[in-house]
């Protein structure tokens, strides 16, 4: 049995090291054919692209001297020769019908000239997001927990939250322009909307949930309402308040999109538009990956929050 763990051991470790020096050529590769095959048309900036890769790959070998790169050696080592082969298939040999597919040298020169106006789209967007975000998954949390301490509330609330809740709000989008003043605030209220509502139905069923007892015990020490709400239920339903988050920036994330395509004329969403309209295909990738990027910022950092809040259960959620 040991001969056997041993030798299971011996093979990881050999598979570790050939992945971990082996991310660094597989960009070096990836630099070569850029540099040394002759172009299919005339991209821009091919000499730089390829002195990027070949700038990846010397840091990924200096990571794997200093034994710092072994979780996400594979990756990268994959994502090198996915550039590599996208370069070779689409710039080298065009493969791929121009202009709906452009190549890595296009993506460069979108972040090399269009910068200002993809850094202006994206704090647009952020802000946009934030405010709307930020507005229903207050209300969401307030509206969650007194459905659940109050009977009355419930009553009331409860029905407008089973008719208006489950409707996706970008189908109110075009009444959302009629009523509101501005695109700008119609979008903003329907991200509150899309927020909201899980945020609020989480809180209400992490509030339910409580132990009475609790309750029982915190009036038996002269305990007031507001202590029972901020300091019995708040903490105890913050597990699945933060559920509701998680689930509530996802669905502003979907309606941030919407928004600025149909009606607000600013931010990533309006740029992609604009960028499609002009057949700018380059540009509406690279609006495509700062978006991405951005979305998985956002959630990294509600997890970084959740896991400061609930310290105990850190590792039971990952993103």
């Amino acid at each position: 049995m040991s001969r056997v763990t041993t030798h299971e051991t011996t093979h990881s470790s050999v598979k570790d090291m050939v992945w971990r020096w082996g991310a660094g050529p597989c960009w070096g590769v990836a630099a070569f054919l850029t540099w040394w095959l002759p172009d299919g048309d005339d991209f821009p900036d091919t000499t730089l692209l390829a002195g990027l890769f070949l700038a990846c790959g010397v840091v990924l070998l200096i990571l794997a001297a200093l034994k710092r790169l072994r979780y996400w050696a594979p990756w990268s080592a994959v994502l090198g020769l996915g550039l590599g082969a996208w370069e070779v298939a689409q710039a080298k040999f065009l493969l791929l019908p121009r202009p709906f597919f452009g190549t890595p040298q296009d993506l460069l020169d979108v972040f090399l000239t269009d910068w200002k106006r993809l850094g202006d789209s994206l704090l647009h967007s952020l802000l946009l997001l934030l405010i709307g975000y930020g507005i229903g998954a207050c209300v969401g949390i307030v509206v969650g927990m007194a459905l659940g301490r109050s009977l009355r509330f419930r009553y009331w609330v409860r029905p407008i939250m089973r008719v208006i809740g489950p409707l996706p709000p970008v189908a109110l989008l075009p009444l959302a322009f009629v009523i509101m003043p501005s695109t700008r605030l119609a979008g903003e209220a329907l991200m509150a909307l899309s927020a909201g509502f899980p945020v609020a139905v989480l809180t209400w069923s992490g509030v339910a949930a409580v132990d009475p007892a609790y309750y029982d015990v915190a009036r038996t020490m002269g305990a007031k309402d507001r202590f029972l709400v901020l300091r019995v239920a708040l903490p105890a339903a913050t597990p699945q308040i933060f559920v509701g988050l998680f689930m509530g920036l996802g669905a502003s994330f979907s309606m941030l999109v919407v928004a600025e395509m149909l009606g607000v004329k600013s931010g990533l969403g309006f740029y992609m538009q604009w960028a499609q309209g002009w057949a700018a295909y380059p540009n509406m990738y690279a609006a495509l990956l700062v978006m991405a990027l951005m979305c998985t910022s956002l959630m990294t950092l509600l997890f970084k929050l959740r896991d400061y809040v609930l310290r105990w259960q850190k590792d039971g959620l990952k993103w």
